[in-house]
């Protein structure tokens, strides 16, 4: 990575501004999946450990620019201090003379939590007044905060316009990873993509191809190549705008592009809906299909077996729905076994990779679903791209 990270500068005695992603999901006040906040402790140990003063700053779900207090970061800052063994001191915003106050009083290997940056409109408009005044509490800043690294936002790509701008160590090992994964795969390489549709992930296929020895479909996305191929597809969700591309890209891929062999079909979209295994060609009118087949797990468990680099984005079947997340499941369960570099995109993904049990046995899991996605279409992330080069 030719970017610097926290070990590249000298916070001793100093404030230092860590952008997080604490966007965690809350249940009944509370954390219920302490996933991502786990992900920043080396950093923010790190921090402590060197001596500086410790401001964290993130956002939480989609407020619009309006205060929500069940999207308040108090839950964090209490699942934190139980992480950290030491209290964790939040304040009721993220700017304005009671944040100042807070942190000029910062001492060092002192933790201060900010609260939801999206309660600023200003925010998500990357407002330079917003990102000084953000920079204006520390003299560092490091954002580790990879989910949120694709957004142009104030805290993201704002604030190291006024402060020197450095990686954490999260940022590091995902830039690492996908970069590795991108610029110096082993070979075999093969790339999983699954989800709903092919536009949200078009750029993703075409930077995938000029790469990968075998690029495998499934999920909805796959009912749309399935029908560009002449195949009926009964109810399925299927993008009619994007079977030119699909046909393209069939043309393109050739052997390397590996669809579905059969796959299970419901008659509604319910997750107690009838459901059976048919061939592609044979999915019945008014049925739609939900998942892979059991052919199909094998038929990509072949490809799977050989590969020394893997990447997946996007489940397998309506994974939502117990009976039809066996597909994403197999595949999790598959990619366990195999002596590869396993890297899996963020969101749904790493979601079902951890319901299947299998998270232990995977090289890397990302933190952000969409991050990840813009990282593999080979585009430049702005809050990567505002960091420092070494």
């Amino acid at each position: 990575m030719d970017k610097k990270t926290v070990r590249d500068i000298d916070v001793k005695g100093k404030r230092v501004l860590v952008r997080v992603d604490f966007n965690v999901p809350l249940a009944g006040g509370e954390v219920a999946d302490d996933t991502r906040i786990r992900a920043a402790l080396p950093t923010i140990r790190y921090l402590l450990n060197q001596g500086a003063a410790v401001i964290l700053v993130s956002h939480l779900g989609r407020p619009k620019g309006e205060v929500r207090e069940d999207l308040r970061m108090d839950p964090v800052a209490r699942r934190l201090s139980e992480l950290l063994g030491q209290e964790v001191v939040k304040v009721d915003d993220c700017i304005g003379p009671e944040v100042e106050a807070a942190a000029a009083r910062l001492n060092s290997g002192e933790v201060l939590l900010l609260e939801n940056l999206r309660f600023h409109k200003e925010e998500g408009e990357n407002d330079p007044t917003f990102a000084a005044k953000l920079a204006a509490l520390a003299e560092v800043y490091v954002n580790d905060a990879f989910g949120a690294a694709h957004r142009a936002h104030a805290s993201v790509s704002g604030v190291p316009a006024y402060l020197p701008a450095v990686a954490g160590f999260l940022m590091e090992k995902e830039l690492n990873f996908l970069g590795a994964a991108l610029e110096k795969p082993e070979h075999p390489f093969v790339a999983i993509l699954g989800g709903a549709k092919i536009s949200d992930k078009i750029g993703v296929v075409e930077n995938l191809l000029s790469k990968v020895d075998a690029l495998l479909i499934g999920g909805g996305m796959a009912n749309t190549f399935l029908k560009a191929q002449g195949y009926e597809v009964g109810e399925s969700l299927v993008e009619e705008e994007s079977l030119p591309l699909a046909r393209e890209i069939v043309a393109k891929a050739g052997q390397r592009l590996v669809l579905p062999s059969d796959v299970v079909v419901a008659d509604a979209f319910q997750a107690q809906a009838r459901a059976k295994t048919v061939g592609v060609g044979e999915v019945p009118a008014g049925w739609r299909i939900m998942d892979i087949g059991p052919q199909t797990v094998e038929l990509f468990g072949e490809r799977l077996a050989l590969a020394k680099t893997v990447v997946w984005n996007g489940p397998m079947g309506v994974f939502e729905f117990p009976r039809f997340a066996q597909g994403t499941v197999a595949i999790a369960q598959k990619l366990a076994q195999i002596e590869a570099m396993t890297i899996i995109g963020g969101g749904d993904t790493a979601a079902a990779v951890r319901q299947a049990g299998q998270a232990d046995k995977m090289s890397h899991i990302s933190t952000g679903g969409g991050a990840s996605l813009e990282f593999l279409e080979g585009k430049t992330l702005p809050g990567v791209a505002a960091l420092e080069d070494k």
